[in-house]
């Protein structure tokens, strides 16, 4: 072995291209007076950046604002319990504890995984100059080569009485030949003029406390706050064909319309009805024709 290469070895990271995270400068930009953002909190490893920042939260050892990012995560999940993982430093791999108890209603709640969408996209618009879509209820969409692509999701998950965490993973550096499915993609690959994750993750955090304040301060109503406008206007799901597959291995297939106060996705069938789906998963459909 080479002295180049023992010092290569001895790296606490070997991909230039993927620094590690400051995450001193994280909480110099974000930890301030008057922000949402109280602590945060960067590890190596670890399974879920959700599950942990739950359990800390039951244990009373996290407070609303703590973000908990993760290097690299190698059992994370997203909805429907499908399994989310990366390279190392790849990507954006974090959780937030929030405590919407205190002045918004319990049956609001279900804005907040669409609110983090509105708010990620606008985040990584600004930071990435990447122009970003919502898939509904929680994926974001890139275009590759013209191609719709997967590039991040959002998982809420009850941390208690009065508390939820926010899990958000986004795609930034893979390469084509690290794509876990033909159908993903990143930042990168959707021509990012930047992937500093330092960056990004600074953009999209600030982003989300500005949309979380504006809709607390509405009371959860997502009209009030233009949440549902927003929504509306970035949700490539509007507009299409599409099949939702509902619990009970039931599944509708009509015209996404509208999103409606509740956050629903509403169909309208060939039946004339119109349905709102409230969860299931949504596969978007060739037009008809």
């Amino acid at each position: 072995m080479t002295p180049r290469d023992a010092a290569e070895n001895s790296s606490p990271w070997s991909d230039l291209d993927r620094p590690p995270l400051n995450v001193a400068a994280l909480r110099r930009g974000l930890v301030r007076e008057g922000s949402l953002w109280s602590e945060v909190d960067v590890v190596q490893r670890t399974g879920s950046t959700n599950s942990d920042l739950v359990e800390r939260a039951l244990k009373g050892e996290a407070g609303e604002g703590a973000v908990l990012v993760a290097e690299e995560q190698t059992a994370g999940r997203g909805r429907l319990d499908r399994q989310w993982s990366a390279p190392a430093r790849s990507g954006l791999f974090f959780s937030v504890l929030l405590r919407p108890g205190e002045g918004v209603p319990v049956e609001r709640w279900g804005w907040l995984p669409l609110l983090t969408g509105v708010a990620v996209a606008a985040g990584l618009s600004r930071a990435a100059g990447v122009d970003t879509a919502l898939k509904w209820p929680n994926d974001l969409l890139v275009k590759v080569g013209g191609e719709e692509r997967k590039a991040g999701g959002i998982l809420l998950e009850r941390a208690g009485d009065g508390g939820v965490v926010i899990g958000v993973g986004i795609n930034v550096t893979l390469r084509e030949a690290e794509l876990p499915v033909p159908t993903a993609g990143s930042l990168a690959l959707a021509g990012a003029v930047s992937t500093d994750r330092e960056t990004l993750l600074r953009g999209v955090l600030r982003s989300l406390d500005d949309w979380y304040g504006r809709w607390r301060a509405a009371g959860g109503d997502a009209g009030l706050c233009r949440l549902q406008e927003a929504y509306a206007a970035g949700c490539a799901t509007l507009g299409r064909r599409v099949r939702a597959e509902l619990p009970g291995e039931r599944s509708v297939v009509g015209e996404a319309v509208a999103i409606d106060s509740d956050g629903r996705l509403v169909l309208a069938t060939r039946e004339g009805l119109r349905e709102p789906v409230g969860a299931g998963d949504i596969v978007h459909l060739r037009p008809a024709g």
